[in-house]
């Protein structure tokens, strides 16, 4: 199940990636801190960045550009793997190409525009809704990792926050918290807005059944679901498409033991390996 998942760090067909070149370029996120251990477990990967849609698809404005904007619902597997991709790209990728796939995405995002159900106007570039899709980013992995992976210190979660801001700038979020308490004060201020609907019953559905693991892993991929939804943020934890949804009693201890079990893995040649494997060769040479 652990190399099925670390699969999903992999590039999409067609976006096939070598991570170790050009050698000595550093990435947006520095070499070795918070977010390359975060990024690098690929239980909390897929916890947090189901946690962090769960926050996303709670705001009307955010929901609708991706419910109707994006290739989720005919191809869940896909559309993940490349997010997956381009959240590898932002925190390994050599800078140089991380910002030619930011600067694609926004321009991409220049045309996704339109009104909620309840008739307020979007526009994905809009940098309040930018904010909000980073701080859920940063949130969820961040906090799958702390519960499942590895205790984190308070000062480890600060510093995921502020790892992520060279990322968050470029994609225009420039009012990303950068600090935990920051993150705490963004949820406050929005948190009035974020309301329950069927989309984010959908959501949990098609991430329970899209074939993302081979079918004989799909319990534990259900499993992995609730775990996003046991760490997701009040006020949304309580909306009713996703009470009773949560860990089961007991479940916990398996989900750690499967997020511990995957950071005591050898990396193979994923993203994490082969930056590594870049930056080593940034030695001066005499």
């Amino acid at each position: 199940m652990l190399a099925q998942l670390r699969a999903l760090m992999q590039p999409p067909a067609g976006m096939a990636f070598d991570f170790s070149q050009p050698a000595g370029e550093p990435a947006l996120a520095p070499a070795g801190g918070i977010t390359w251990q975060v990024f690098a477990n690929p239980v909390a990967l897929f916890i947090g960045g189901v946690t962090a849609v769960l926050l996303e698809l709670a705001e009307p404005s955010v929901r609708t550009g991706v419910w109707d904007h994006s290739s989720f619902r005919r191809d869940p597997a896909l559309r993940l793997r490349r997010t997956g991709f381009a959240a590898m790209m932002t925190v390994y990728g050599p800078r140089s190409a991380a910002e030619q796939l930011i600067a694609n995405v926004v321009r991409i995002h220049r045309h996704v525009q339109g009104a909620t159900p309840a008739g307020v106007p979007y526009h994905a570039n809009d940098p309040r809704l930018l904010d909000w899709v980073q701080a859920t980013a940063t949130f969820g992995f961040t906090e799958a990792y702390h519960r499942y992976a590895r205790r984190l210190s308070a000062l480890e979660k600060d510093a995921a926050f502020a790892e992520a801001q060279p990322a968050a700038r470029l994609y225009g979020a420039t009012g990303a918290p950068r600090s935990w308490s920051e993150w705490e004060s963004t949820l406050a201020s929005i948190a009035p807005g974020l309301e329950g609907s069927a989309i984010l019953a959908d959501f949990i559905r098609i991430m329970g059944e899209a074939p993302i693991l081979p079918a004989p892993l799909r319990p534990l991929q259900r499993l992995l679901v609730r775990a996003a939804i046991e760490i997701t943020p009040e006020p949304v934890r309580s909306l009713p498409q996703l009470r009773g949804h949560g860990l089961r009693l007991g479940e916990a201890t398996l989900v750690r033991a499967l997020a511990r079990g995957a950071g005591l893995l050898p990396l193979g040649d994923t993203p994490p390996a082969q930056a590594t494997r870049r930056l080593a060769t940034a030695r001066p040479h005499h």
